[in-house]
């Protein structure tokens, strides 16, 4: 593995791996996809060591805190410092908004808030069952190798090249200023390509969106200054949702309270060249496909550790 010399600033990688995962039908976040049985998660904590990361965070849940300790633990050993961290229903939740019908996790910005004991340095969020390419860590971590005191970014991704052949997907869609730093991102939850244009399918009716808008596949980089706005906007948060049980506390809506309260500015950073992920089990075999073209082409080793 190539040793970086970028920087020997700390970075901390924490790894969204407490999904449910219901329409894949099994624990996607350490199947195998790899030709020796290696996660997507395998592959993005490569990329993380090889561009400059010091530390791996986990965020998982109770059921799989020991499968994925056993497994990730000693291929990081003596690589980066590792943390597990997990969420639970119920931690940093108020009693009185604490619902007992509920059996959703809180979402993304509630898994970020609960590794907030372990994290000082900046860090970058990113999903277990995504991959995300070698370019997009790269890219973050000349980013936080500047003086980048209460700076953010978020790998942004074009819209067309995150699409789906099998129906609609659920994205985030991104705008920016002419400085190149987030405006906006809405989470649109219908968008299909139809006549080829990409229409987002609304409450009010369709709307078509630009093929080329910066799109967020959930590969964040944070100041840990983000932590007390986070925790401020959860508590509003559930002040206003305690009683939904499948209300969920996303990322993008702690990216746009910050925007709007100008509380900090998000650079849209390059490096988004290849993504893809599994939602359905279909999804497995083109997955390895691809991971199989990346190794013939060099940019993997056939045995990663």
């Amino acid at each position: 593995m190539d040793t970086p010399n970028r920087t020997q600033k700390k970075l901390t990688l924490m790894v969204l791996a407490a999904g449910i995962g219901s329409r894949y039908g099994g624990i996607k976040q350490i199947d195998g996809f790899g030709p020796n049985g290696e996660t997507i998660m395998d592959y993005s904590l490569f990329d993380a060591i090889r561009s400059g990361f010091t530390k791996v965070v986990f965020i998982v849940r109770d059921e799989i805190l020991d499968i994925v300790k056993e497994k990730f633990g000693p291929r990081l050993k003596g690589k980066v410092e590792v943390e597990y961290v997990v969420q639970t229903l119920d931690k940093l939740i108020p009693p009185q908004f604490k619902n007992p019908e509920r059996a959703k996790p809180w979402g993304t910005g509630h898994a970020m808030l609960c590794a907030r004991e372990v994290i000082n340095e900046p860090f970058v969020v990113i999903n277990a069952d995504d991959f995300y390419g070698r370019d997009s860590f790269a890219s973050i971590a000349d980013f936080f190798s500047k003086d980048t005191t209460g700076a953010h970014a978020m790998v942004g991704y074009t819209l067309k090249n995150v699409l789906s052949e099998h129906g609609s997907v659920s994205r985030g869609v991104g705008a920016t200023d002419k400085d190149g730093n987030l405006t906006s991102v809405v989470e649109r939850t219908t968008i299909v390509v139809e006549n080829g244009k990409i229409i987002s399918k609304e409450k009010d009716g369709d709307l078509e969106l630009s093929p080329e808008a910066p799109t967020s596949m959930n590969f964040w980089g944070f100041h840990p200054s983000i932590f007390p706005l986070t925790d401020s906007m959860f508590q509003d948060f559930l002040k206003n949702n305690h009683q939904n049980i499948k209300a969920e506390f996303f990322i993008p809506l702690i990216a746009n309270g910050m925007i709007q309260q100008n509380k900090g500015k998000i650079k849209v950073l390059g490096g988004g060249n290849i993504w893809f992920g599994v939602t359905y089990k279909e999804d497995k075999e083109a997955v390895s496909a691809r991971i199989k073209e990346l190794i013939k082409k060099g940019q993997y080793p056939e045995k990663l550790w």
